[in-house]
């Protein structure tokens, strides 16, 4: 179909942002006042810890302050993405963002001229004036990296050096990016150029001879350049690791986890626990490999569907319907919330000429959280219209029990209440669908959720755990020791039913999740913490429902893993990853039990 432009589209399927701005030109009345006031905040510079009223005064204003950039920040986003070619827009987000970035650098002092005090000096200052106390956890969480900080010079330094400690990211995604040809593969429609794009498609082509092109290609495209990304993946292990030991961190994964207050040991456990559960994934590429008719399983062959796409529409109106059913099990207040996002139009339905790609939730204190979608219709837009409003409503919930300072919760919990409503439309169609093709279908994805979230990212995150430490252990990371390191892990998490073909050791070097510092881990805890508390929702397990609601509400007001235990989810402990994995084995015996064997044979 053509696509529509935005003015072609009812307005009852787009968001409503005048509940932010009326206009842009009450936008633009905002934006000036904040443009004069952005050095305002440089007139509080040595004097933070002279009393506790120039403390509080500091606080209040820098964080009221920050809440009008973020309005208009949010309302010219939204307003862009919504149309990437209005040139109104494309000038607003270039304006905001610029002067976020001026406030950023001239409050820069802050923080190191906090610490330069000992946390005492707070203390007392919160018992001269109580009102500090609204900003304990704020205050001490800054001074967590207080041994961490160096002398001003040599913070100084380190920030001048902020764009040459990206450099390896930026030269990596310059390389495969920009300058990387992969050349062309035969398919049934003829010869086609292989790009980043497409593989992805390719990779799961019915034609077994076209997957094993695609994959042959990708890999030793990559294989031709070993000796260049080696070299910058090893620049950017020695940066972290470098800068890590400068900072009086014992690893470069301690680092990375300090942020959130993770200790590594959830890092460490996640992965000891998804090496003694090996036999689960093993299950499911055994299955694959029975269901797809081969003789032997390549590496080619793991992504290949073994459901087609359903034949069946889903209006925008059935996916409301069928969201609403699937989270009732989480009470009427919640899917009050839930109306709301409908009937107060939070959400941009339908795509149109020059609309972001995509699916997300975005909002803060002072806005709406709006849902944007490009919904085609398909059971996985219905899913990802769940997903989206699960991160509304946990910003609405954070919002609305939370003063502002505390309204934004981590990126490591983000994922847990998206999930949890992936997951309960899932169960919820499994037990009410009447179609067999309909369930094999959501069967067949939730398959792939946990092989692609649970043991492939965990495998990513034992490559990182192992490169980083051999680093440390004053070992070079050549090519051939990262292929060799890549190729043994896919060894193991494949097993002895899949053929592991040589080409895999390149596919470190593909995986940009890798400049981003052990991330990855992220989304298998979240994957986890979401399918134990699905469990002890539908098992009516004691206060899992009203613990889960805590949890949402929480927003940043406590550290990550704090947040999850409210919830009823102990991340430092195996049973978490072990409710997913078993979750995954429930699936497979579903899938074993409505599966046309007969049909299959013939």
């Amino acid at each position: 179909m053509k696509q529509r432009k935005r003015n072609e589209i009812d307005d009852k399927y787009k968001w409503d942002l005048s509940l932010i701005y009326n206009n842009c030109d009450d936008w633009y009345n905002d934006f000036d006042k904040c443009l004069e006031e952005v050095n305002k905040v440089c007139e509080y510079k040595g004097k933070l810890t002279s009393s506790a009223s120039c403390l509080l005064e500091y606080i209040t204003y820098s964080l009221d302050y920050e809440r009008r950039l973020y309005k208009l920040y949010f309302y010219a986003h939204l307003k862009h993405d919504e149309d990437t070619t209005n040139t109104k827009a494309q000038e607003m987000s270039g304006k905001i963002l610029d002067l976020i970035n001026k406030f950023e650098e001239n409050e820069a002092f802050a923080n190191p001229e906090l610490m330069s005090v000992d946390y005492k000096v707070i203390e007392k200052f919160m018992e001269e004036e109580p009102k500090l106390k609204e900003y304990d956890f704020l205050l001490e969480n800054i001074y967590r990296y207080k041994k961490h900080i160096l002398n001003d010079d040599s913070e100084k330094l380190l920030s001048s050096l902020s764009n040459v400690f990206s450099s390896s990211e930026k030269a990596y995604e310059s390389l495969t990016d920009s300058d990387m040809k992969f050349g062309f593969i035969d398919t049934d429609e003829g010869s086609v150029e292989l790009t980043s794009s497409n593989y992805s498609l390719f990779i799961k082509d019915e034609n077994r001879d076209v997957r094993k092109q695609a994959f042959m290609l990708y890999h030793n495209t990559y294989g031709n350049l070993k000796n260049t990304l080696a070299s910058i993946y090893k620049s950017q292990v020695d940066t972290l690791t470098t800068i890590a030991k400068i900072r009086k961190y014992n690893s470069s994964l301690e680092a990375s986890l300090f942020a959130d207050n993770i200790p590594t040991l959830v890092y460490d456990n996640l992965i000891k626990t998804v090496n003694d559960n090996m036999s689960t994934i093993y299950r499911y590429f055994d299955l694959k490999k029975k269901v797809l008719g081969l003789d032997e399983l390549h590496l080619y062959d793991v992504y290949v569907e073994l459901i087609k796409d359903l034949d069946k529409d889903y209006s925008f109106e059935d996916a409301k319907e069928l969201v609403i059913d699937a989270l009732s099990v989480l009470g009427e207040d919640y899917i009050k919330i839930i109306n709301k996002a409908f009937d107060e139009k939070w959400i941009d339905v339908y795509n149109n000429v020059g609309k972001r790609s995509g699916a997300y939730s975005s909002g803060f204190y002072d806005t709406n959280p709006y849902v944007l979608l490009n919904y085609e219709g398909k059971l996985k837009d219905v899913s990802t219209l769940a997903h989206e409003l699960g991160h509304s409503a946990h910003t609405y919930l954070s919002c609305k029990n939370n003063p502002y300072h505390y309204s934004s919760y981590k990126i490591f919990v983000a994922e847990v209440a998206s999930t949890v409503n992936e997951l309960l439309l899932n169960k919820y169609l499994l037990k009410n669908s009447k179609s067999k093709e309909e369930k094999l279908f959501v069967l067949n994805n939730m398959m792939e959720l946990f092989k692609g979230t649970i043991y492939r990212q965990v495998m990513f995150a034992e490559f990182e755990k192992i490169t980083h430490a051999k680093k440390e252990n004053g070992e070079i990371l050549t090519y051939e020791l990262l292929n060799n390191i890549y190729y043994d892990l896919n060894k193991k998490y494949f097993g002895d039913g899949v053929y592991v073909d040589d080409e895999i050791k390149y596919e470190w070097s593909r995986i940009p999740h890798f400049y981003y510092d052990f991330y990855v881990y992220k989304y298998a805890i979240g994957l986890s913490s979401a399918c134990y508390i699905v469990e002890g929702i539908l098992n009516n397990k004691e206060n899992a429902l009203e613990n889960y609601l805590k949890f949402l509400k929480t927003g940043g007001s406590m550290y990550p893993i704090d947040e999850l235990k409210v919830a009823g989810v102990d991340v430092t402990k195996s049973e978490v990853v072990i409710s997913a994995i078993k979750m995954f084995d429930e699936v497979m015996n579903q899938f074993e039990a409505l599966i046309d064997w007969r049909c299959l044979n013939e």
